[in-house]
């Protein structure tokens, strides 16, 4: 690892297993299905009707916390019937020490060096979800982040972004107090 990998503090869990042929493709398939939490009816309807123009002269906030609202009834309609959303079951389950743009830090060594895995990650978000990832190991705890979703990237870019302001703040903050 010749290349300076700069990493934050991040405090995520993740669960991942190696990337075996024979669950390539059940690993693939749930990385789409996360992708598409949007694709739930309500997000549909907003899609279809943000095309038509329909929502120009809506509060965008608004809309968007509205349709939140909704995903959140949907959920709780789901617990209430006992319907949990179809997940795979991952061999191993980790905590997350420091993230970077295109890179993670596992607290404890878990991986195979070389080694390419599929994951999904607990994002402390709104509106709060999984996300799918699929990571190569650079070392027994450091990993490169090789595929997200297009948003998935600019939402782990932003919670990126503000672990660094909090980390800049945190030192800041211990600067001022010794001075």
């Amino acid at each position: 690892m010749s290349e300076k990998i700069r990493l934050v503090p991040a405090p995520l869990a993740i669960a991942f297993e190696l990337a075996r042929p024979e669950k390539k493709e059940a690993f693939e398939r749930e990385f789409q299905r996360l992708s598409e939490t949007d694709e739930d009816p309500i997000g549909q309807w907003l899609k279809i009707a943000k095309a038509r123009g329909e929502t120009k002269e809506t509060d965008p906030v608004l809309l968007h916390l509205l349709v939140e609202l909704h995903r959140k009834v949907d959920m709780l309609t789901q617990i209430v019937k006992n319907e949990e959303p179809e997940r795979l079951a991952l061999a191993e389950e980790a905590e997350i020490e420091a993230i970077g743009f295109e890179h993670f830090r596992l607290e404890e060594p878990r991986l195979v060096p070389g080694e390419r895995y599929y994951g999904r990650i607990e994002m402390p978000l709104f509106p709060k979800r999984d996300m799918g990832v699929w990571f190569q190991a650079l070392d027994e705890r450091t990993a490169k982040i090789l595929r997200l979703h297009e948003r998935d990237e600019k939402e782990w870019s932003q919670y990126v972004t503000a672990r660094e302001r909090v980390m800049i703040r945190e030192l800041k903050q211990k600067r001022e107090g010794k001075a």
